[in-house]
């Protein structure tokens, strides 16, 4: 799953509940400007402030760590399923 499916997601379960971006933002504490570049797959949010908004429409994760082949420091997490 990448972050355009993730926003995809955010966006559609947001406005399934009936709330706006703004009033999303300000449930979960995150800037409006932050919200608006997830829900269109750009940017690179932290994980928290992904989840904090995750949370707040009630959507669950699944995230996954492995290592990339060759660079044993670094890791990628990798959204494997969101769900209600």
């Amino acid at each position: 799953m990448n972050q355009k499916e993730i926003g995809t997601i955010i966006k559609e379960r947001r406005k399934h509940l009936g709330v706006n971006q703004q009033t999303l933002a300000d449930l979960a504490g995150v800037g409006i400007n932050t919200l608006v570049a997830i829900e269109r797959g750009e940017g690179n949010p932290q994980l928290v402030t992904l989840l904090t908004i995750l949370d707040t429409l009630g959507l669950q994760i699944d995230l996954h760590v492995k290592k990339l082949k060759n660079e044993p420091v670094d890791l990628l997490l990798e959204a494997t399923q969101l769900r209600y």
